[in-house]
């Protein structure tokens, strides 16, 4: 079973897409969180949150706990600029260490770019967003 980390724009339609396929991100989760804070900013999943939608997805792959799904809190919601930071600072660094994951550099590369991308054009319409996670 594959996870995903993508990213969820608050609100029914942001006006773009809004697609990251992710599976490197999380491949590489517990890596780039370490990165992450050497690197002094928030580690990526520090920006996930749970929602309605997320869960009943999660529920439909056969993981996730029913009676939990329930009694989700409100879900968070982030400033773009927060992620931008994350995420440039990362592809920053990974630019300049190519060798720092090994032959998933480039494909994480990859996925930050497209994180920065949907990220800009969430900031430009002054709306929030999140992670969440899918598995496959």
């Amino acid at each position: 079973m594959a996870a995903s980390l993508y990213i969820v724009v608050e609100g029914e339609d942001p006006g773009f897409d809004i697609f990251v396929n992710g599976q490197a991100l999380a491949r590489n989760e517990d890596a780039l969180e370490r990165l992450a804070e050497r690197l002094n900013v928030r580690p990526l999943l520090e920006f996930f949150s749970a929602d309605e939608n997320s869960m009943a997805l999660l529920l439909e792959q056969g993981a996730g706990d029913p009676d939990w799904a329930r009694n989700l809190p409100e879900p968070q919601w982030f400033g773009a600029t927060d992620g931008i930071l994350t995420v440039c600072t990362l592809m920053d660094f990974l630019e300049q260490h190519p060798a720092a994951l090994g032959s998933e550099t480039q494909p994480v590369l990859g996925e930050l770019r497209e994180y920065e991308r949907v990220l800009r054009k969430t900031a430009q319409r002054g709306l929030r967003w999140h992670l969440a996670v899918s598995w496959s």
